[in-house]
């Protein structure tokens, strides 16, 4: 029972938070689009920054979940992570980025 708190407490719980921050930010940079505080090409270069850290975490949380036998958490991490895969294949290899700063103002 040791070993489950400290995956939790240790890993889990922070990575999480990192992830939830993450989206909060991205979610901060559209709403200062939004109020024209921020430029198209400002916002869409800070949002595609944190785009490449998320998909990693989010896949290392998912199969950090799998290996240790926690299944519960695995399952609900498991559409979140597809869902990076499929974003993650479907733009193209040069370009990491999600938001293109011509296409940001198509989102509001």
């Amino acid at each position: 029972m040791g070993w489950n708190l400290l995956f939790w407490l240790a890993i889990c719980f922070p990575s999480n938070i990192a992830l939830l921050a993450s989206t909060f930010y991205q979610v901060l940079i559209l709403s200062d689009l939004e109020s024209d505080y921020i430029n198209p090409f400002d916002a869409a270069s800070r949002i595609n920054y944190f785009v490449l850290p998320e998909f990693v975490g989010q896949g290392a949380l998912c199969a950090l979940c799998l290996f240790t036998g926690h299944w519960f958490m695995f399952l609900l991490t498991v559409p979140v992570t597809c869902y990076h895969l499929r974003l993650l294949t479907l733009t193209a290899v040069y370009y990491l980025g999600i938001e293109d700063d011509e296409d940001i103002g198509n989102l509001w």
